[in-house]
């Protein structure tokens, strides 16, 4: 079965990436939100994001592109959708709640139920739905225009045509790289990444450095594009810390647990680029 249709579920960052590169890409979106002052916010966000793209020269027509996306804030629009994909909030009881609900709604049984999910392991979510065969993690990066990478995440469960159809979808209608990910919290990259980033933090809140220095150190000295400091404000100090958990949970190893200096941040409302502040400050 051929996917013609997306539907979104969330129209934050990620959502609205993820909406954007499948517009991008021809397909017919629905983007779903959870009231309808949040679907206004996610469509101003949409609209930002295309205009941008439009004047750097990325795509042609910025109106032809949110033509082809709908923003609303009543999931039962998603009932004809052949692939779905959740990125809402990283927290376990509202991603398992919110695949009930899709079970129950999208109509296809041959239909394909995603998780964004940078961290919950996919058997998790699958179990919660009547189809797991049909349930797979497809983890996109931020931001989503931009960087190539999916995670694809099967479970036990997922059917191996679920898994195949996904990757022909990510690599051949939205022109990104596609790698395989066994079930597990973390999957590839942020099981490698996380722990760097933890390691940066727990340097702060020692006092070995400043932040500016350890994020100046590591792209003068280790040739990365940013520092380990300023990614962890870009992904948002929150989802760093639900990562964590999720990862310590899982493994139960000391480099995976969140240091106070985090929880106090995000307790704290510092989240990083989309509050203004996080270990840096932004206008």
């Amino acid at each position: 079965m051929m996917i013609n249709n997306v539907g979104v579920v969330g129209c934050g960052l990620m959502g609205a990436g993820i909406a954007e590169v499948c517009a991008r890409a021809g397909m017919d979106v629905i983007v779903a939100e959870s009231s309808p002052s949040l679907a206004d916010i996610g469509r101003t966000r949409l609209e930002k994001s295309l205009i941008r793209a439009e004047e750097r020269g990325k795509i042609d027509s910025a109106t032809d592109v949110l033509d082809r996306i709908r923003v609303v804030s009543d999931l039962e629009l998603l009932a004809d959708r052949d692939l779905v994909v959740e990125a809402i909030l990283e927290e376990e009881g509202a991603k398992i709640a919110l695949f009930r609900q899709l079970d129950r709604i999208v109509t296809s049984p041959d239909a394909i139920l995603a998780s964004n999910t940078s961290s919950i392991p996919i058997m998790k979510i699958a179990v919660a739905t009547a189809r797991p065969s049909h349930v797979l993690g497809v983890h996109f990066f931020n931001p989503v225009p931009v960087l190539s990478l999916v995670e694809l995440v099967p479970s036990l469960l997922t059917a191996a045509d679920t898994t195949e159809r996904a990757r022909i979808f990510v690599e051949q209608t939205l022109g990104k790289h596609a790698i395989k990910c066994r079930d597990r919290s973390g999957f590839v990259v942020n099981a490698l990444l996380i722990p760097f980033v933890l390691a940066a933090i727990r340097m702060v809140e020692s006092g070995f450095a400043t932040a500016a220095d350890i994020d100046e150190g590591l792209v003068r000295g280790a040739a990365h594009p940013q520092g380990p400091l300023a990614l962890a404000d870009l992904i948002g100090l929150d989802t760093v810390k639900a990562v964590a958990e999720s990862l310590y949970e899982e493994f139960k190893e000391p480099l995976y647990a969140p240091p106070p200096l985090l929880a106090r941040m995000v307790d704290a409302g510092l989240l990083g680029r989309k509050t203004g502040r996080g270990f840096h400050t932004y206008v």
